[in-house]
């Protein structure tokens, strides 16, 4: 049996980013409360990411967000329910309904991205600016990593 190392007892590396994107979250959230708008929940967050300013299809949120159509709609119908989406004719298929943000949405998305902006910020004070700018370069090579699209081979 080899040597314990203090490496051992370092939280692994997927556990602190789940600790901090919680942290980050519960912020957000918080501070959206204050702002007016107690009524978004964190899963509400994958209909604000990805809904486009022109409105995108449920099938196509689903996707993006990587859930079932199932509970993207579910999502989107907590949302317009609220008053913070709304679902519209496509203009390119009249069979077919786009989600799209209404000005409600659109203000609590702009909030949210303030907040998001604050919060980055504070962090930056707290642990420095090199630090937060090296771990954004780190996590958007992660991501550009995981949603690159394989060469066939």
């Amino acid at each position: 049996m080899s040597p314990k190392t203090d490496e051992d007892d370092r939280i692994p590396l997927p556990a602190l980013l789940e600790s901090a994107k919680e942290a980050g979250y519960e912020e957000l959230h918080r501070r959206l409360a204050e702002r007016g708008y107690p009524d978004i929940r964190h899963a509400h967050g994958c209909v604000f990411r990805w809904v486009m300013p022109d409105g995108t299809r449920l099938t196509e949120l689903a996707e993006l967000a990587g859930h079932s159509k199932q509970a993207i709609g579910e999502f989107v119908c907590d949302l317009e329910a609220m008053g913070y989406v709304e679902r519209v004719p496509d203009p390119l298929d009249g069979r077919a309904k786009i989600i799209r943000l209404t000005k409600r949405g659109a203000e609590a998305k702009a909030v949210a991205l303030g907040i998001f902006a604050e919060i980055e910020s504070e962090w930056a004070e707290r642990i420095g600016r090199e630090r937060v700018e090296a771990l954004r370069e780190a996590l958007e090579a992660l991501d550009e990593l995981e949603h690159a699209v394989p060469v066939a081979a």
